[in-house]
């Protein structure tokens, strides 16, 4: 270790800091050790993800370089499988000194998941050990033929290559620097996306609807998606039935034609006895989410509802949403769920028992990084596609009540619950105190402040809901992201927040929905033990979740003002 931290990274690596991008980006290490390149990259201005499977080398790495902008997981190859799951994207990934580890069988695999998580443009440097093995190393020959053979097979182009001499001053040990870099997006998943939305035979607006309902999954829930071989993620098919139903109801219920001839839920084969249930009224719009308990009648109409909407799915737009040269891009697979329950609670096992939908990788991570770009274009067809319906059946078409039912709205109840909870803190005595200042607060400067700015990305999620001073809230931090400092600062009080209102409250069932809408929304939470989800694995999660925003929409950072802070 001391060997290893004593090399400058600055000597090691400046064959290749120039290809950086000049202005601060998102850098994955892998096989990050005790974080020396990590750390030294974090310095230039970039955010770091620092991959190192070693629990040892991760608090060693921690310990040596306190740094807020290096985030560490666990992942390594071949697998990457929560990075994989993240949906984060990377300007540069690092492997120093790593190939040699990754077992030969395994290395193409391993190359097709690094390219996934480049951005276009993305560069991949690696340095390839020539040399002796010590015994017992666990290293393998490698060579830079076949590196620059699997470039070619995933379109990267060599950028730059370097004889490099052994830092340990081992004179039987050489390297060679790899550069490659993806010129572009290299995966077909946005002409796929443009098909399907502007070109595809539409006959209702069921394809759009699967399509944003899927796009809501990527955005808000790829806790649930599983991996599946190389190639796909299965969901739940009861996940996408449920977000069918929120996209609908609103549209149904404004009486605005999703087919030719159609008003309200007559002819809409989704529209059975349960979804018509449920705009008499069954169940509530905050009901329509991971995590909701429901008993007796809404229940029963919810349970038919998304049978209704996971029938219809399966029958209509996943069967004929298809590649331009033929085939489902969608496949489903439903599964039968007999009667309905006196009582149910949306989580993923509840959603996984209508059947499963298998999604194309590289489809999946376009909608998880252009979600941002690519609804719009959705919302903008699917109203095109209602007004044209409207027009034909010589009715005048209301943009304005077109545009209020298309919006994806958070049920504002978890707002005023988390209020709720702050309050009774308060009158018991409990000190509160502004998640981002410290400073305490009382019932007239409380507000429920989103931890990701609702602009940026709504999300309702208890775990995203903290008290903040009424200043800081709406004149201070505003819809703009904490920046990495301010997030750091604020752990000990974000965790304090969660553990007195969610996780040791008197309602039984807050804890239970806690986690579930952490493991549903933020990726790499797993299935976790039981119904627990641990709080700083959550706070761990955020990290990440923030670099993807950070990332992939260039949300503004806040910096909170120094005369604004204040230690608790």
């Amino acid at each position: 270790m001391p060997r290893y931290e004593a090399v400058q990274p600055a000597a090691l690596h400046g064959w290749w800091r120039d290809l950086l991008p000049a202005s601060p980006g998102a850098v994955l290490d892998i096989g990050a050790g005790s974080g020396r390149d990590a750390a030294w990259l974090a310095t230039l201005g970039h955010a770091v993800v620092a991959a190192e499977p070693s629990s040892a080398m991760r608090q060693q790495g921690q310990r040596l370089h306190p740094d807020h902008r290096i985030r560490w997981t666990a992942d390594a190859l071949p697998e990457l499988a929560g990075l994989l799951q993240s949906g984060l994207s990377f300007d540069a990934v690092l492997l120093s000194a790593v190939w040699q580890h990754v077992p030969p069988l395994q290395r193409a695999r391993a190359f097709r998941k690094i390219c996934t998580l480049l951005k276009p443009g993305g560069l991949l440097v690696l340095t390839l050990r020539q040399g002796p093995a010590p015994a017992g190393s666990g290293m393998h020959p490698v060579s830079l033929g076949e590196v620059e053979a699997l470039a070619r097979d995933h379109g990267l182009m060599p950028v730059r290559q370097m004889a490099l001499p052994d830092q340990q001053g081992r004179p039987e040990v050489s390297w060679t620097g790899v550069a490659l870099r993806l010129p572009d997006d290299g995966t077909g998943a946005l002409p796929l996306l443009r098909h399907v939305i502007l070109n595809d035979a539409k006959s209702t607006t069921y394809k759009l609807g699967l399509l944003r309902a899927l796009l809501r999954a990527a955005d808000g829930a790829a806790g649930l998606a599983e991996p599946q071989g190389e190639a796909e993620i299965v969901l739940p098919l009861g996940l996408l039935a449920l977000n069918w139903l929120r996209l609908y109801r609103p549209l149904v219920a404004a009486r605005l034609p999703q087919a030719p001839n159609n008003a309200g839920p007559e002819g809409l084969g989704f529209a059975g006895p349960g979804f018509r249930a449920l705009l008499a009224g069954a169940a509530t719009e905050a009901d329509l989410r991971i995590g909701s308990r429901l008993g007796g009648a809404a229940a029963k109409a919810m349970h038919a509802a998304l049978g209704e909407a996971a029938r219809t799915i399966a029958r209509m737009p996943a069967l004929y949403m298809t590649y331009p040269q033929g085939g489902p891009i969608l496949p489903v697979q439903r599964s039968r769920t007999g009667s309905a329950p006196e009582a149910l609670l949306l989580d993923a096992a509840y959603l996984r028992s209508f059947g499963s939908v298998r999604v194309p990788l590289h489809l999946w991570r376009a909608l998880q990084r252009f979600a941002a770009w690519v609804e719009p274009a959705l919302v903008a067809e699917w109203t095109r596609l209602m007004g044209d319906y409207a027009r034909r059946m010589g009715q005048v078409f209301d943009a304005g009540a077109a545009a209020a039912a298309m919006r994806w709205a958070e049920p504002e109840r978890d707002v005023a619950l988390s209020r709720r909870l702050a309050l009774g803190l308060l009158e018991d005595g409990a000190p509160l105190r502004c998640a981002w200042t410290g400073r305490a607060l009382v019932s007239a400067t409380l507000d429920i402040d989103h931890l990701f700015p609702w602009s940026a990305w709504p999300c309702g999620d208890l775990w995203n809901l903290l008290p903040a001073h009424r200043e800081v809230n709406q004149r201070l931090k505003r819809d703009r992201l904490p920046s990495a400092p301010v997030l750091a600062a604020a752990e000990a009080r974000i965790l304090g927040w969660w553990q007195a209102a969610y996780l040791q409250a008197n309602d039984r069932l807050l804890p239970v929905r806690f986690g579930h809408e952490a493991r549903a929304s933020l990726p790499g939470l797993g299935a976790g033990r039981g119904e627990y989800c641990d709080p700083e694995q959550v706070f761990a999660a955020i990290g990440l979740q923030r670099l993807r925003l950070r990332q992939d929409q260039q949300v503004p950072e806040w910096t909170m003002p120094r005369d604004s802070r204040e230690s608790p």
